[in-house]
């Protein structure tokens, strides 16, 4: 029975039973703040329970979709490692609100379940709250359960909204998978197992419990049922894992393709599979990937998918791909997710490319870090520079640890996640107030605009700590205050100068230049010398380094209109960095730019560099500014007579700017964008170069490239045909490794059948392999049953370096009768630190002692004999 014939099948039959049959609510709920997504299938139904939200019937069903990946309940990291946690569910629910209780709930449940789809009674299993003696009298006398398939529970069997509300016990009902699959019924020691599975449950919502802990009676005792669609799906169509129904392998098989991976059992591609529908469907609910919020646990999942299919192989985005299979699979039953479809492809789309390049890079620093971790725990300072540094997600690092069997040091990585906090903080402010030291009237007046070199008296000297000082020794640090300076006071964005005050033979070294309280203040070092207050000096600004500032900063102006341009109007400045080694431009937009529009905007900038006009400053007021269509380019209170820069042809740039600039827009030299990241929700940031610092980045990119062409014997031009050359045989070249070594594990086989022995009869081969990984003993233990003919074979593999035991054990079809393949492997998972299960005629199982793996393997001709005599 298809997943589609079974939500339909549910559907009908409740309304056949007088139920409104109520369609799925969106994920984002409306009537709980508390809530980060809808997680259960009464959710919608809350208020109605609270009787703040009367509906016209009293009879209600649904299939309500699900998400649990944040908050209270999070299955994301369980997602694709266990056969039945989903980061999206659909969850059948038959609802009461004041009508019916525990007897017709009850009737519903058995009917549906044994007569309309078909299960077998004694395949089910049925417990109830301890305390609940009227749900068993029902189940027992009035559905004749076996007390046999019956249980009373505690905890497991009482549901409650909160510490306060509505509350009641339960009655869950499990199928039973058969003894061949390992596992004990409800509240046994063996109940993790999964042979008994949970596959619906009855909540009778009959109490409202107080602050004081009373359990009230409520008035109109009401019904609340779930039972997830994914899982009687599995048990009906004969699978153990939620991941082999219908509508999964679809997926899967479409994950496969888009990815290149053909294996559709890997954990990996179960990932992908799973959260394509998360995702997709909170897109079609309106939520949008961010850094906050909703939008973040979405990042979160898209970004978890994607890795995945890097870790397979994946080299382009494929995730978006996925859409189409599920609307082809989900689309008829929710139609949003169809009239949404181009919506969601095209923001996923923007999402992979958006992390392609923190991934790849992030992906290889984190291998080389795992590669040389001495231990099993990766260092929180590690995990912070991976997330500072290199803007590689804490959760992903998580991920692939976890694969690793690696522990991370969070507290480690809080720890340094803290300081950097108070670092920012403390570079928000300056060291120390220098302005209550200085007791200095008026203001320093700046000469830098025309002149890099200037005369000029100081008027105050203070040490490091803030202490006024008459003069400044050599080898004294300090700040110094002159009347007049040509150095600029670091704003706006652009850095401080630096260079020399000379003064009577000695220099003091300015190495940073900030304004305060009015006053510019020359950071620095006494080289040699001496400088006292009153004394006159030369200040001169290092010329190399203020033109390389100047480039840059009249850069960002060109750089901010052509974003406009190619981007749109929206485009905002959100913050700058101007230094002489390069730009910063941090500017609103919802996504990431394409290397399309970048390769535009650094066009429209260069074209600009190349016209050579004349740059002009103007002082106006700033109505009149405003008039002429300046921007204001940073977030800055004006007075009423500002500055205004016009800069490139045909007033490509106008806005209000204090800083320094060039004289002609040529004078930039040439532009090149470096990177373009998103470091905030709506905020992006580009990093670019102009003039000496593009010449010597096009420089060393060439001599690079040249160096590659030596170590591949070809000439610049042929250096990327040449790879792809390389790639493919390197493809191969590892095709070719998996043929010899599926080759070498087969000769392997066959060498081993001469150590096969006879025990009462019956061959048998128990042996450690050695140079065999654990995912390929399945491989060897199938050639060796077939040329073995009848018989019985255990195999094991130890890796020394991980503390992992890998068995498998197989049993020939005419054996199965007198000896279970899972029986025995658990019997020597027992000895091992493990176990394991599976069919009669194949079983797996794992283990950590390593060390006792001989002496195991030594018992099973004993224990075969055992069980043959």
């Amino acid at each position: 029975m298809k997943s589609a014939d079974i939500r339909q099948a549910f559907l009908k039959f409740f309304e056949e039973q007088g139920h409104t049959i109520v369609p799925s609510s969106s994920l984002v709920p409306d009537n709980d703040p508390t809530l980060l997504f809808t997680n259960a299938g009464m959710v919608p139904f809350k208020d109605v329970f609270l009787g703040r939200d009367p509906r016209p019937y009293v009879r209600a069903a649904s299939a309500q979709r699900c998400v649990r990946a944040g908050g209270k309940h999070n299955d994301l990291d369980n997602v694709g490692y266990t056969a039945r946690h989903h980061t999206f569910f659909e969850m059948l629910g038959n609802f009461s609100f004041g009508d019916y209780f525990k007897r017709e709930a009850i009737r519903f449940a058995w009917t549906l379940l044994t007569e309309r789809l078909g299960l077998p009674a004694e395949k089910l299993w049925v417990t109830v709250h301890i305390s609940d003696d009227e749900a068993e009298r029902i189940w027992k006398d009035e559905i004749g359960v076996d007390p046999e398939r019956f249980s009373k529970l505690d905890e497991d069997n009482f549901w409650q909204m909160g510490d306060t509300g509505p509350c009641g016990p339960s009655s869950e009902i499990f199928y039973d998978h058969g003894p061949e699959v390992w596992g004990g019924p409800p509240g046994s020691p063996e109940e993790d197992g999964d042979r008994y599975i949970e596959i619906w449950n009855l909540v009778f919502m009959q109490f409202d419990r107080d602050s004081q802990g009373n359990m009230n009676p409520l008035p109109k005792p009401s019904i609340d049922t779930g039972m997830g669609l994914e899982r009687i799906a599995a048990v009906l169509q004969g699978v153990h894992s939620n991941y082999e129904i219908d509508l999964f392998q679809n997926l899967l098989k479409a994950a496969a393709e888009a990815t290149g991976h053909a294996d559709t059992t890997t954990p990996s591609l179960r990932v992908i599979a799973d959260h394509i529908r998360s995702c997709a469907f909170l897109i079609a609910d309106g939520v949008l990937p961010s850094n906050e919020g909703r939008g973040y646990v979405l990042r979160r999942i898209i970004r978890r998918a994607i890795r995945h299919g890097h870790k397979l192989g994946a080299k382009e985005p494929f995730f978006h791909k996925l859409v189409a299979a599920l609307d082809a699979e989900m689309g008829e039953a929710y139609p949003e997710l169809r009239r949404t479809r181009d919506q969601i492809e095209r923001v996923l789309a923007k999402e992979e490319e958006q992390f392609a390049r923190t991934l790849d890079h992030g992906m290889g620093l984190l291998e080389e870090a795992l590669g040389e971790l001495k231990g099993d725990v990766l260092p929180g300072e590690t995990v912070f520079k991976l997330y500072d540094t290199y803007g590689f997600p804490f959760d992903l690092t998580a991920d692939v640890c976890r694969e690793r069997g690696v522990t991370l040091d969070e507290i480690g990585f809080q720890r340094e996640l803290e300081a950097q906090r108070k670092r920012a903080r403390a570079a928000s402010q300056f060291g120390a107030d220098y302005t209550a030291a200085l007791e200095v009237e008026g203001e320093t007046t700046f000469t830098g605009y025309e002149r890099l070199e200037d005369t000029a008296k100081v008027v105050a000297v203070v040490d490091g700590e803030g202490n006024a000082l008459a003069a400044l020794d050599e080898g004294g640090k300090g700040v110094v205050v002159l009347d007049r300076t040509p150095f600029y006071g670091e704003s706006g964005g652009q850095v401080g100068d630096t260079g020399y005050l000379h003064v009577n033979g000695g220099r003091f070294q300015v190495t940073d230049t900030q304004k305060q309280g009015g006053h510019h203040l020359h950071h620095g070092l006494m080289v040699e010398g001496r400088l006292e207050v009153g004394a006159t000096v030369t200040p001169q600004v290092d010329a190399s380094l203020r033109a390389a500032t100047v480039r840059n900063h009249s850069a960002t102006h060109l750089l901010h209109q052509a974003l406009k341009m190619v981007l749109g109007e929206h485009v905002q400045q959100k913050g700058s960095l101007v230094s002489a080694e390069r730009l910063r431009f941090d500017f609103s937009h919802f996504e990431a730019m394409t290397p399309a529009q970048l390769a535009e905007v650094e066009a429209i900038v260069n074209a600009q560099i190349l016209e050579n006009a004349e740059t002009r400053i103007e002082h106006m007021s700033l109505d009149e500014a405003k008039d002429k269509g300046a921007a204001a380019l940073f977030e800055a209170k004006y007075t009423d007579n500002v500055r205004v820069l016009t800069i490139g042809a045909d007033d490509f740039s106008v806005e209000l700017c204090g800083g320094t600039h060039v004289k002609r827009s040529g004078d930039i030299g040439c532009f090149h964008i470096v990177s373009e990241t998103g470091i905030a929700a709506g905020v992006r940031r580009i990093e670019a170069i102009t003039g000496e610092s593009a010449l010597a980045y096009f420089q060393e990119q060439e001599a690079r490239l040249a160096r590659i062409g030596e170590r591949l014997k070809a000439k610049p031009e042929q250096v990327e045909s040449r790879v792809e050359s390389l790639v493919e045989r390197n493809r191969s070249l590892e095709k070719e490794l998996e043929r010899l070594k599926a080759k070498l594990a087969s000769a392997t086989g066959s060498d081993m059948l001469s150590e096969a022995r006879e025990v009462a009869g019956v061959k048998l081969l128990a042996k450690q392999l050695e140079g065999v990984s654990g995912k390929e003993l399945r491989g060897v233990l199938d050639q060796l049953k077939q040329k073995l003919g009848s018989g019985v074979i255990v195999l094991g593999v130890a890796d020394g370096d991980a503390g992992k035991v890998n068995l498998i054990a197989g049993v020939t079809d005419d054996l199965t009768g007198r000896i279970r393949a899972g029986e025995l492997v658990n019997h020597v998972a027992a000895q091992v630190g493990g176990k394991g299960g599976g069919r009669a005629d194949m079983a797996q199982a794992g283990g950590s002692d390593t060390a006792a793996l001989p002496q195991a393997l030594a018992s099973v001709p004993n224990w075969v004999e055992a069980q043959l005599t």
